[in-house]
């Protein structure tokens, strides 16, 4: 039923379209961590243009993947997947590996992300478990309201649920994914255009409130992620080592800009200089 539904229902994602490969899937899952699909498809397809496989990613440096990364935050994830990239160069000939233990072992891949290749690059049934998802199955199987901290029986919550048809059950991974994104969503759900919805445990239950503490909604302003990223945005506009004045007019608290420029040196997004000026990481 999520499967038909998702059919006629589905956003068109250049990532799950024909004749993608398991490169590519894995680049938009690891961009798509904690960064919405609007802001992530315009770098993705530049990305792959740029570097249309580990091999390519693996040559560029650091200071161009940073650059390339542009604004899609959390910018140790460029970092992880050019690392990634030189070890599926170094370890498995340039190709991305489709079994999940073996991506598991590559750097930015967890267990979601090395699901979800194996799934949606190579075609093997997996349960991909993100957020969407497990909120779909605390309504859908638990009646519960929101699906709160992540459970042991995650994965085979999903598991139970997939048809048994193969080519049916990789449909079925990326379908309760879009299910969760588009209709069984945080906050106001669209019950009334469930597929699911006559028999959903919440739905049945009428919809009961979620019992546990609220969920903080993160803020971003004045955040050491904002500073951070606004020394990140000066270091990329530069074609030479920056002198700390320049870095200073990106923020005004000297205490929280000299910690954020800490942490982006340990983090190894930022270098300095023998003279004591910064720039990208070079190699």
């Amino acid at each position: 039923m999520i499967v038909d539904w998702y059919a006629g229902a589905a956003r068109d994602l250049p990532w799950r379209r024909p004749g993608i490969d398991a490169w590519a899937v894995l680049v938009s899952e690891v961009m798509l961590q904690q960064t919405p699909v609007a802001r992530v498809e315009p770098v993705w397809r530049d990305w792959l243009t740029r570097w249309p496989s580990p091999a390519a990613l693996a040559a560029a440096t650091p200071a161009e993947v940073i650059r390339a990364w542009g604004k899609l935050g959390y910018p140790r994830r460029a970092l992880r997947l050019r690392e990634a990239a030189v070890a599926v160069v170094e370890r498995h000939g340039g190709v991305v590996p489709s079994e999940v233990a073996v991506l598991e072992a590559l750097p930015a891949v967890g267990t979601y992300t090395a699901r979800a290749v194996a799934c949606f690059g190579y075609g093997s049934p997996q349960a991909v478990v993100d957020t969407n998802v497990r909120r779909v199955v605390a309504r859908l199987v638990h009646g519960r309201a929101e699906a709160g901290n992540a459970r042991a029986t995650d994965l085979a919550d999903i598991d139970a649920l997939a048809p048994p048809q193969r080519e049916r059950a990789v449909r079925f991974s990326v379908a309760v994914m879009e299910l969760g994104a588009l209709v069984c969503v945080a906050g106001t759900p669209r019950c009334g255009v469930c597929p699911v919805r006559e028999r959903c445990a919440w739905q049945l239950a009428g919809r009961p409130p979620h019992a546990g503490p609220p969920r903080r909604v993160q803020k971003f302003a004045g955040t050491d992620r904002q500073v951070r990223g606004r020394l990140l945005d000066v270091l990329r506009a530069a074609h030479a080592p920056v002198a700390p004045p320049e870095l200073d007019a990106a923020w005004d608290d000297a205490v929280q800009r000299s910690r954020c420029l800490d942490s982006l040196l340990t983090d190894g997004l930022v270098e300095q200089t023998d003279d004591g000026r910064f720039t990208l990481p070079q190699s």
